[in-house]
C-alpha cells in the first residue's frame, strides 16, 4: 500500500488543515491500496491564495520562459512513465499494456500537441493599423478532472492553463487520486515557481463546491459527468467565473451499407476499451438493415472473446471499472436492458473465473431502439447497443436524438455521403471510417456534452481573455 502524500501548496508539500482520510481502492481485487486526505475549506483556501499570489508575477513572465519549463516537465514525465504507469493502473483498473500505451501516452501526445501550437501563438495580434487585440491569461483557474483518463485531463488543462500565464489549482478525482500527485512531483522537479500550480485532493460536493464558488477563482475546467457539470455551472453563477465543461456522450456509429466488412468488429472493440469507460465510446451502433445481421453476429463475437482480467495482467485485454458504485450502476443498467432488448452477449454479474473485483462481461444488446433506456443513458461500461436503420435521413434522426452531442462515427465508402452526414451531426467531433483525430484538434461537444474545446489552439485560447486597445500606434 502507498503511503499517504498530502497537499501540493505554494511550491511545497503540507499537510491537511484537518484529518479525514479516504481510502483508495484497486478496482482488480476491491482491497485498499493506498490513503489520501480530501481537503476542506482551509486547504482551499491556501490553495487559491498561493495561487493568487503568484500570479501577477507568472501573467507577465514571458513565452519562452514559460515553454522552457513546459519542456522540462514533458521530459520528466518521459523519464518517469513507468511509475505513472503503474498508478493509473492500479488506482482505476486500466491494464497495465493499456495505461503504458495509451493512457500515459496520452498524456505525451497532448503536452507534444500543446508545445508545437505554442511556438506559433501569438498574444498581440493586429486589428487595424492602429489597434491591438491582446489575448491575456484569465487568471486563477480551478481544474477538476476525472479518474477515467487521468492524465490525458489533466495535461489537457494544466499545461495549457500554465502557458498561457495562468495559475491553477488541480483537484484530481478521490478515486484516481495517485496520478494526480505523481504528476505534482513532475511539476515540482521542473522548477514550476511557487504557487503557479496547486493540488489539493477532495471531493465534488466538498473542496469541488469551494473551488466553483469561490470568489478569487476567475475560470472553473471540468470534466466529468453532465449532472456535476450542472452544479459545477450552478455553483460559479454568482460570482460569473468563466466555466468550461466536458461532459458526458452517447455516441452514434453510423454503419452504412457500403461500410468496410470489418467496421461492425472495429466499432466493437472500440466500444470496449478502457471497460467502456469513455466519454467518446461509439456505445449506439447504427446498421443498415442489410448488414443488420451480420454486424450483431460479429459484434457478440468480439463480446465473448474479449478477455477481462486483472489490471496487473500482461496483455490485450479489458480490467475492472473503476468502483463498485460503477460497477453497480452498470448492472442496473445491463438488467434494464435485458428487460428491453435482445441480449446477445454478455450479461449480469462477473466473467467466469472472477470472484472478487469490479468486472463487467462484455454486454451487447440487439434490436435496440432509441427510446429505451440503454440507448439514452451513458451506461460508462463495456455495453453494446445495435439499432437497424433503412435510410440515411433515419441514422441522422436516430443518432441526432439523444441529449449529447460529444462524438459521432461514420462509416461508409461513398466521400459524399461521409461528408454530408458528418455536416449533419450534431456532435463536437464525427470520425469517420476510423480515421483518428490528428494532434492538437479540438476536442469537445454540443448541448449536455459540455461546451468546452481542449486540445492545442483552441485548448490555449479556452484559458485566455480578449483585450482590444486602441491607439497602439499613435504618435
Amino acid at each position: 500500500m502507498l503511503e499517504k502524500r498530502n497537499f501540493y501548496i505554494n511550491g511545497a508539500w503540507v499537510a491537511p488543515a484537518a484529518a479525514n482520510d479516504f481510502p483508495v481502492i484497486d478496482p482488480s481485487t476491491e482491497e485498499q491500496c493506498a490513503i489520501i486526505s480530501l481537503g476542506g475549506a482551509a486547504d482551499t483556501e491556501a490553495a487559491v491564495s498561493a495561487a493568487r499570489a503568484a500570479f501577477a508575477s507568472w501573467s507577465q513572465t514571458s513565452k519562452e520562459e514559460r515553454t522552457a519549463l513546459i519542456e522540462k516537465l514533458a521530459e520528466i514525465y518521459d523519464a518517469r512513465q513507468e511509475e505513472m504507469a503503474q498508478a493509473m493502473s492500479m488506482e482505476m483498473g486500466a491494464p497495465i499494456l493499456l495505461s503504458r500505451q495509451q493512457q500515459v501516452g496520452a498524456g505525451s501526445w497532448h503536452i507534444g500537441g500543446f508545445l508545437n501550437a505554442f511556438k506559433d501563438f501569438s498574444f498581440e495580434r493586429d486589428f487595424t493599423a492602429s489597434e491591438k487585440t491582446l489575448l491575456e491569461p484569465i487568471g486563477v483557474c480551478a481544474l477538476i478532472t476525472p479518474w477515467n483518463w487521468p492524465m490525458n485531463q489533466i495535461i489537457l488543462k494544466v499545461i495549457p492553463a500554465l502557458a498561457t500565464g495562468n495559475t491553477v489549482v488541480l483537484k484530481p478525482s478521490e478515486i484516481a487520486p495517485l496520478s494526480g500527485l505523481l504528476f505534482a512531483e513532475f511539476v515540482h522537479e521542473a522548477g514550476f515557481p511557487a504557487g503557479v500550480f496547486n493540488l489539493v485532493n477532495g471531493d465534488g460536493p466538498g473542496v469541488g463546491s469551494q473551488l466553483s464558488s469561490h470568489p478569487e477563482v476567475d475560470m472553473v475546467s471540468f470534466t466529468g459527468s453532465t449532472r456535476a457539470g450542472i452544479a459545477i455551472s450552478k455553483a460559479a453563477a454568482d460570482s460569473l467565473k468563466r466555466v468550461s465543461l466536458e461532459l458526458g456522450g452517447k455516441g452514434a456509429n453510423i454503419i452504412f451499407e457500403d461500410a468496410e466488412p470489418n467496421a461492425a468488429k472495429q466499432g466493437a472493440i472500440r466500444c470496449f476499451r478502457n471497460s467502456g469507460q469513455s466519454c467518446n465510446a461509439p456505445t449506439r451502433m447504427l446498421v443498415h438493415k442489410s448488414r443488420y445481421d451480420e454486424a450483431v453476429a460479429s459484434a457478440s463475437e468480439v463480446a465473448a472473446n474479449t478477455h477481462v482480467g486483472p489490471a496487473s495482467e500482461e496483455g490485450k485485454h479489458i480490467g475492472p471499472v473503476v468502483s463498485e458504485a460503477q460497477y453497480n450502476k452498470i448492472q442496473g443498467l445491463i438488467e434494464k436492458g435485458i428487460a428491453e432488448a435482445r441480449l446477445t452477449a454478455g450479461g449480469l454479474g462477473r466473467p467466469d473465473g472472477l470472484n472478487r473485483g469490479y468486472y463487467v462481461k462484455p454486454t451487447v444488446f440487439a434490436d435496440v431502439n432509441n427510446q429505451m433506456t440503454i440507448a439514452r443513458e451513458e451506461v460508462f461500461g463495456p455495453v453494446l447497443s445495435i439499432i437497424p436503420f433503412e435510410t440515411e435521413e433515419e441514422a441522422v434522426a436516430i443518432a441526432n436524438d439523444t441529449p449529447y452531442g460529444l462524438t459521432n462515427y461514420v462509416q461508409t465508402e461513398d466521400t459524399e455521403k461521409r461528408r454530408r452526414v458528418a455536416r449533419q451531426l450534431r456532435s463536437g467531433m464525427v470520425e469517420t471510417n476510423g480515421q483518428g483525430f490528428a494532434q492538437g484538434s479540438p476536442f469537445g461537444g454540443y448541448k449536455q456534452s459540455g461546451n468546452g474545446r481542449e486540445g492545442g489552439v483552441f485548448g490555449l485560447e479556452e484559458f485566455l481573455e480578449v483585450k482590444a486597445v486602441s491607439g497602439w500606434a499613435a504618435e
